[in-house]
This record gives structure tokens, C-alpha cells and sequence, in this order.
């Protein structure tokens, strides 16, 4: 139960040996811890509305054969408050808690004793407040009832008020600022650590941006260098395509050219010596 719930209010009248409430006379004590002798159930309610079972794993009070009114008066019989003394006041708190609960519990010199069961979390000082404000109208109520009720007898009389009050209290960030405060609080380091989380996991992808984009950056440099050898290496096959093509062509006017030239030097040539053969016989 450590959580911040509000469980139940309860009543008590607390007796002393000689069958008197209140404490030793002019000590200003309030009620006597050494010979306190009864305490008896006056009313309860059960806030939660789960607890009214006895034993089990789902008691209030674990596996105790007991339901959680007469555990909840075992510990104040056990431990009573102290240093009631102001007549009219609800004083004494003490705060007693287990690995699963905590009840809040204090009285005045009548020895009217008002308690509330929370979870460990719920704030001490609220519980106080709730058990100070409940007292004033309790006891203008049922005070004198109070002194001569039997067990359980004013649970139905007292529950509106007990039920009114628990449920004002029973988000104790409502009625305690420094609690509300604190819920704001653990509101904003739960948005701060979601903005720290949201920024860290955005400088992650920033970073792995930046390490694509350098991979990026690399792979198009590497792609522009091979890009220029591909040019060289094309222009360079261009040129001795170029230099074969010529050579080829200028073989094959060679191969034309050259029987032509040769061919029409030996005509030329015949020509001559024909027409000097002729010359010669002419002039014969």
C-alpha cells in the first residue's frame, strides 16, 4: 500500500484503569499512558470500501484474524496518544507505520480519539489537517454520545460527516499546497526528463544524419574521381580510335594513290617516247 489512498476514518473512546478519560490531574498530560485500559470503538468508515474483510491477503492488516477497527485499536491502545492537555483540542498525533500502511491517530483530554488509515505516501501533515478539521464538528456532535456509546454505535450517525470529510481529503494535492506543489513538481521533472529524452534521441539522429551525410559526401567524391579517370580513360580511347582511323585511311589512299600515280608516270613517260619516236621518223 505505499501509495498516497486515503483508506478509512475510525472513532475511539480511550478509558483509563479507573474508568475516567483524561489525564492525570494538573500534570497537563492528557490521557495517562501507563494505566490505559480500553479502547472502544465508537464509528468507522471505510473509504476504500475493500478492507472491511478480516484476514486474507487483501486485509488491511495482512493475515491478522482481526478486521482493520480493532487492529487500528490495538496499535492506539498500544501506543495511546501523548500530552493531551487543552481542553477542546485534538493533539497527541502520532504517526505509526508498517511496510504497507500508516495510520494517523490523535485525542483530546476526553479521550475522543479520531484515526485514519493512507498508504505510505499520503502526506503526514494532511492527515493531521483532515483529523483536526473532523474534530470540530465530531465533537460538537457527538461528544457526549461519545462518553457513554457502546461499540460501533455511531458509525451510522457519523457517516455522512466521516464520508464528507475523507472524501475532501482524498487527493491530498488538493487540499495540502506543499503537496500540490510537489505533484507540480514531479510534473515538470517528468516533462523535463521526456525533453531530455526527446533531445538526446534527437542528437542521435542528428549525428546519424551527419555520419550519412559524410558517407553521402565521401561515396560522391570517390564517384566524381572515378567519373574524371572514366573521362581520361574514354578520351584516351577516342584519340587512338581517331590516330587508327586516320592511319587506316591514309594506308588505304596509299594502297589507291600510289599504283595510279605510278601508272600514269609510266603513261606520261610512254607518251613522250612515242611522240619522240614520231619527231625522229619525221624528221627522216
Amino acid at each position: 500500500m505505499s501509495d498516497t489512498k486515503l483508506r478509512c476514518a475510525l472513532v475511539y473512546r480511550l478509558e483509563s484503569t479507573g474508568g475516567t478519560t483524561g489525564g492525570d490531574s494538573g500534570t497537563g498530560d492528557g490521557i495517562a499512558l501507563t494505566n490505559l485500559s480500553n479502547c472502544t470503538l465508537l464509528a468507522k468508515y471505510d473509504h476504500a470500501s475493500d478492507y472491511e474483510n478480516s484476514g486474507g491477503s487483501n486485509a488491511l492488516y495482512g493475515d491478522r484474524e482481526k478486521n482493520y477497527a480493532e487492529a487500528v485499536g490495538m496499535v492506539v491502545g498500544n501506543d495511546p496518544p501523548a500530552g493531551v492537555g487543552e481542553e477542546g483540542v485534538l493533539g497527541g498525533f502520532k504517526v505509526v507505520q508498517s511496510d504497507m500502511h500508516q495510520v494517523i491517530y490523535g485525542a483530546d483530554s476526553e479521550g475522543l480519539c479520531l484515526a485514519i488509515v493512507t498508504g505510505l505516501k499520503y502526506p503526514s501533515r494532511t492527515a493531521i489537517a483532515m483529523l483536526t478539521e473532523l474534530y470540530t464538528p465530531y465533537s460538537e456532535q457527538f461528544s457526549l454520545q461519545a462518553k457513554s456509546a457502546t461499540t460501533n454505535s455511531l458509525t451510522k450517525k457519523s457517516k455522512t460527516l466521516l464520508s464528507t470529510t475523507c472524501k475532501k481529503y482524498d487527493d491530498s494535492s488538493k487540499v495540502d499546497k506543499a503537496a500540490a506543489l510537489n505533484v507540480k513538481v514531479e510534473a515538470v521533472q517528468a516533462q523535463m526528463q521526456d525533453n531530455i529524452a526527446a533531445m538526446l534521441k534527437n542528437t542521435e539522429q542528428a549525428e546519424s544524419l551527419a555520419e550519412r551525410s559524410n558517407q553521402l559526401n565521401e561515396q560522391a567524391n570517390v564517384f566524381q574521381k572515378k567519373s574524371k579517370d572514366l573521362r581520361k580513360q574514354m578520351r584516351c580511347k577516342n584519340i587512338k580510335m581517331t590516330i587508327i582511323l586516320v592511319t587506316l585511311v591514309v594506308g588505304v589512299l596509299v594502297i589507291i594513290l600510289v599504283p595510279l600515280i605510278v601508272r600514269a608516270k609510266n603513261a606520261a613517260k610512254g607518251g613522250r617516247m612515242l611522240r619522240g619516236f614520231l619527231e625522229e621518223l619525221g624528221e627522216a
